[in-house]
């Protein structure tokens, strides 16, 4: 049975232009990733992994190269229709969880249906729904700065839920918390994956990396493989 294409990119650059210097980010990559895989992309600080990561999730354009997101070309699209396809397909977990200071966490997990045009009462029952599942039921009219830093992350994750999307992407998760609460984010997102959706996570830890079932490699822009480097000219 042949798998289900979700991602592919054909040899994809980014270069930020700086003044006189040019950044070249990501260097000619290709990279397909399927329904239902647990991607890892591992690499040190400075490797390009999360302007990869921008590029697989619509959030950036490439310089060079094509980026399909299921069979669709994306990477000459407008931001404005970009934008739509994030917040039906893609839901993002960031680092530093990102979540609105000034809302509950309760608002915080409703606010992507809002963009949606989803009516209150659904948004409500839903959040409250998501916020349960991650165990934080109790939790959901305190506002961030009132959990702790694994409460909070929890919360994104309940948040990039919110829209139902097919995919999820992860950039460093575990990046702020310690190793206990990292271990129980890692268990919420394999059983995302489990439950079939799709998740490609960056990190520089390798335990975490550990939770992939597949595990691409990035160093100065190109990907690696058991210290073989790919899309190698």
């Amino acid at each position: 049975m042949t798998q289900k294409e979700v991602i592919r990119l054909e040899n994809v650059q980014k270069i930020y232009d700086l003044g006189k210097v040019k950044v070249e980010a990501v260097r000619g990559i290709s990279l397909a990733i399927y329904k239902g895989e647990f991607v890892g992309i591992e690499g040190p600080s400075g490797s390009g992994k999360s302007t990869l990561l921008n590029l697989i999730g619509c959030l950036d354009v490439p310089t060079k190269g094509e980026i399909y997101l299921d069979g669709e070309k994306v990477s000459s699209l407008k931001e404005s229709d970009l934008a739509t396809i994030r917040g039906k397909k893609i839901g993002f977990i960031f680092q530093q969880f990102n979540l609105i200071p000034t809302l509950s966490a309760l608002e915080n997990v409703m606010l992507p249906m809002v963009f949606q045009g989803v009516p209150l009462a659904k948004r409500m029952k839903r959040a409250k729904e998501l916020l349960k599942m991650v165990e934080l039921e109790e939790r959901m009219n305190h506002k961030p700065s009132e959990l702790s830093g694994g409460q909070q992350q929890r919360v994104a994750i309940a948040r990039a839920l919110a829209n139902n999307p097919s995919m999820i992407l992860a950039d460093e998760p575990t990046g702020n918390l310690d190793s206990k609460t990292g271990e129980h984010v890692m268990e919420q997102l394999n059983k995302l994956n489990a439950a079939g959706i799709t998740i490609v996570m960056v990190t520089h830890d390798p335990r975490s990396a550990g939770h992939a079932k597949r595990v691409v490699y990035i160093k100065d822009g190109k990907l690696y493989k058991k210290g073989d480097i790919l899309n190698e000219e």
